[in-house]
């Protein structure tokens, strides 16, 4: 049986009409005559979207109980048994209530598609699983329900369905996707135009990522070699010299210039050896790369131009930009350069940018430690002059120039020999001085034809001939020696110095540090283990790479640091003369792991001083405000046992009313220290379950007098994942101090509403508020804002509040309210329970 296909709607943000869209559809596959059915489809109560499923299909629901309530989910039996061609199913991330066959919705689809039965579903792109970190940075908002991303990406057709955030905005205040009861504060929360953008962007990028990922497997099925300019991709060739930013700056302003541009910096680096270039020129140059928008990378290829091609060509680019050689007039004659050779091998398909710059012409410096060593093709020539070239050179003196002289020829051949030196280095120059030796004795040393030589003179030409073309190509071999000695020095001397540098001064994280060790040696990866004690088992204390070892044994390199750590590579064997060096980094990794663990042990003994200072300013408040209740309850029992006076009723309820205000203010003030004691050791446990708010809300009113108090809490709002005993005590401390500062005779609303997966209370009140800069430290122990009387309370309901709140997974934030005033925000997850609870349905209005 074939497997169905499957189609997603991936909505940009919330209402953007993705059920809509999925059911239009739906309709037009009926009219032609495709089997199609409503699987499950959730309108929320939307009048436009309930309109699209007249007409179609609708597969009745499956019920099922949980926690004393009924909920509906998809019928996975009844689709199977129905057999549909096409079955619509919205909310793939959705969330079964327990009981269900599947957790997750995305699991029932996985069903439906294995038997055949093609799927188009909805997807909104704050549920994709890569995402939630973002989203929640965005909006404040962390996702409880998602999707992976592989079960996405694995769909026939993503379709996405995007609106401008002022086009939604206005959708919403026509009360198109909320109730009018929750459009003010979805706008001024979720909907707000900045997080509305920041999720489009998303959308937009997931999707241009997928649509990459089709065209590279289209043209890979296909075999496409010719670039395709569907997108300005500009590669920027980098050395690792100062015009790299230059280079850089240029291509971000040429992909400006076209939509949806990407910039890809590249660093080829060759694949035998240290690298000599600037480590911290390279990172500045990558970070600017990163800061413009671009991706960065380092690829492997001794030869340059074609490293580079290869790689454009791999990412489909469209342009190369790369800067004007900086060789002076006398070096062009070893060959081109790399910018001349890439803009010929380019083809007409990949335009190339020579970008001048400050550096131009000034000489190249010294030579690059991985450039030292001979490369294969000069070799090759050092061969082929030092072996074909004395043969060549014998036919042409035998044929056109018998008579030059014995001394000629020797001379003649001798600058074959330093000619193969000068290519090939020693081995070619040796055999160019045996082959050209042979040569002599017997094509030009009388008599000819044999290898006797008659004259003895001849014989100390033909020993000086071999002896000069073997010194030449000593000296030249050393040279050559040396030159790569004092490039890999300097290649060692710049890494010491990056060491010395970003690592002393803490500017390198560990994972960091192993990375730059990963691809400063081109290994696989990379771990730094320790142990307790030589007989304790080895633990990694941080790896970068795939698959890290877990034992020294095991690595291809392992180098000990001190008796109980090592660093350990894989990837392949070192030579012995790049140890020195990574001896360099392994002594700094374990310097960065102490520095590490020292600031750890400086974050605590931070939170211990902080802990010292919240006891003295305790101890400083209690000195005031816990004895000014005591002194009113001992002077009103003083006088109630006083036998000097004559007390009235009235009187003696008066001192006992006094006696029982004065007790409520101890026992709120100390439970608050208690409450706060609790948060400040760690001992806050919350147990979490599902909670119906008007069920804790209004048992939370209790220490406020009567009618100053309105309630607003919807009685189908969904349940919250919350501790029942820390949000009553949450609630009651935020009411208390909104109550505190609002004007006598105006009552604060205590309003509830659903927004997403999230349920947001907000305390509302009149006072003078607080200006944006305070709005922080009000939350902080011990603070009191403004001219509040020092009997008026220690400053801790507040953040007991906060940190209650932050127990249970949510937030408590203060904002301006319209009009003047201040508006406390408790923003609550929902219950996992209470899916596709519509939560605009109904209103309570209470008065406490």
């Amino acid at each position: 049986m074939a497997r169905g296909k499957l189609r997603i709607y991936l909505g940009a943000a919330p209402g953007v009409g993705k059920t809509y869209a999925m059911l239009s559809e739906a309709h037009r596959r009926v009219e032609r005559g495709t089997d199609c059915v409503v699987a499950f489809v959730e309108h929320h109560g939307r009048p436009r979207t309930e309109v699209m499923l007249h007409g179609l299909e609708e597969i009745p629901r499956r019920q099922l109980d949980y926690r004393g309530a009924t909920f509906t989910e998809m019928d996975i039996d009844a689709v199977l048994a129905r057999r549909p061609q096409v079955a619509m199913v919205d909310e793939l991330p959705h969330t079964n209530i327990p009981g269900s066959r599947n957790t997750k919705r995305w699991q029932d689809v996985e069903e439906l598609l294995a038997a055949g039965i093609d799927v188009v579903s909805t997807v909104n792109i704050q549920h994709l699983e890569s995402l939630g970190d973002i989203v929640e940075s965005i909006t404040g908002v962390r996702q409880q329900e998602t999707v992976p991303d592989e079960v996405v990406r694995r769909a026939d057709q993503i379709e996405l369905v995007d609106m401008s955030p002022e086009a939604l905005r206005r959708r919403m205040a026509h009360g198109n996707i909320y109730r009018p009861d929750k459009v003010d504060a979805a706008l001024s929360n979720y909907f707000r135009p900045g997080n509305l953008t920041a999720l489009r962007e998303l959308a937009l990028l997931w999707v241009a990522d997928r649509v990459d990922e089709y065209l590279q497997q289209y043209r890979s099925e296909h075999r496409v070699s010719k670039i395709w300019g569907s997108r300005e991709r500009i590669v920027v060739g980098l050395t690792g010299g100062p015009e790299g930013r230059t280079l850089i700056r240029r291509a971000a302003r040429l992909a400006e210039k076209g939509a949806g541009g990407e910039v890809l910096a590249v660093y080829i680096t060759r694949s035998d050896g240290l690298t000599s270039v600037s480590a911290k020129e390279l990172a500045v140059q990558r970070t600017l790369v990163e800061d413009l928008g671009g991706t960065f990378h380092q690829v492997v290829g001794d030869d340059v131009p074609v490293a580079l091609l290869d790689f454009s060509r791999g990412a489909n680019a469209t342009q190369i930009v790369l800067g004007v050689s900086r060789r002076t007039s006398w070096q062009y004659v070893f060959g081109p350069g790399v910018g001349a050779t890439v803009a010929r091998d380019s083809g007409p398909d990949l335009d190339v940018h020579l970008i001048t710059h400050d550096e131009a012409g000034k000489g190249r410096g010294l030579p690059a430690a991985r450039g030292a060593r001979l490369g294969l093709a000069r070799i090759v020539w050092g061969w082929l002059a030092g072996v074909l070239g004395p043969v060549l050179l014998t036919l042409l003196l035998t044929g056109a120039a018998p008579d030059v002289g014995l001394a000629n020829d020797m001379l003649l051949f001798l600058t074959l020999t330093v000619a193969a030196a000068l290519l090939g280095g020693l081995l070619p120059a040796l055999a160019s001085a045996v082959v050209g030796s042979v040569l002599l004795n017997w094509y030009f040393t009388p008599p000819v034809h044999t290898f006797t030589i008659a004259d003895p003179q001849n014989i100390v030409a033909i020993a000086i001939f071999v002896g000069v073309g073997v010194s030449v190509a000593s000296v030249v071999d050393l040279a050559a020696r040396r030159t790569e000695q004092a490039a890999r020095l300097r290649a060692e001397s710049e890494i010491l110095s990056y060491l010395a540098g970003n690592v002393l001064r803490g500017e390198t994280g560990l994972e960091d540090l192993l990375e730059r060790v990963r691809e400063t040696f081109g290994m696989e990866s990379v771990a730094l283990l320790e142990r307790e004690s030589e007989v304790a088992p080895w633990t990694c204390a941080g790896s970068v790479g795939p698959t890290p070892v877990e034992c020294p044994e095991d690595a291809h390199v392992d180098l000990p640091v001190g008796d109980d750590m090592a660093l350990a590579l894989s990837g392949r064997v070192l030579p012995a003369a790049d140890r020195r060096v990574l001896a360099a980094f392994a002594a700094q990794a374990a310097v960065v792991l102490d520095r590490r663990r020292l600031q750890n042990e400086a974050e605590q003994a931070r939170e211990l001083a902080e802990g010292n200072r919240i006891r003295t300013a305790l101890l400083a408040a209690v000195s005031h405000d816990l004895r000014t209740p005591l002194a009113g309850i001992k002077a009103s029992v003083s006088s109630l046992r006083s036998d000097d006076v004559e007390w009235s009723e009235q009187d003696r309820a008066d001192l006992l009313e006094a006696i029982e205000e004065g007790a409520d203010r101890l026992d709120h003030l100390v439970g608050n220290l208690l409450d706060m004691s609790r948060l400040q050791t760690g001992t806050v446990t919350p147990i979490i379950r599902g909670t119906d708010l008007d069920e804790v809300v209004p048992m939370a009113l209790g220490g406020v007098p009567e009618h100053s108090v309105e309630l607003d809490i919807p009685e189908t709002l969904p349940m919250v994942d919350v501790d029942k005993g820390l949000l009553e005590r949450a609630v009651a401390n935020v009411v208390e101090n909104a109550v505190k500062y609002g004007p006598a005779g105006t009552p604060v609303l205590v309003a509830a509403s659903a927004i997403a997966d999230r349920v947001e209370i907000r305390v509302v009140d009149r006072g003078p508020g607080v200006p944006d800069e305070a709005k922080d430290r009000i939350f902080e122990p011990f603070q009191r804002y403004g001219d509040a009387p020092r009997g008026a309370g220690v400053g801790l309901g507040l953040a007991v509040a906060r940190g209650f709140t932050e127990a249970m997974g949510g937030t408590l934030a203060a904002e301006d309210t319209p009009g003047g005033g201040l508006t406390m925000v408790l923003s609550l997850r929902g219950a996992a329970a209470a899916p596709g609870a519509d939560a605009g349905a109904g209103r309570s209005h209470l008065r406490s």
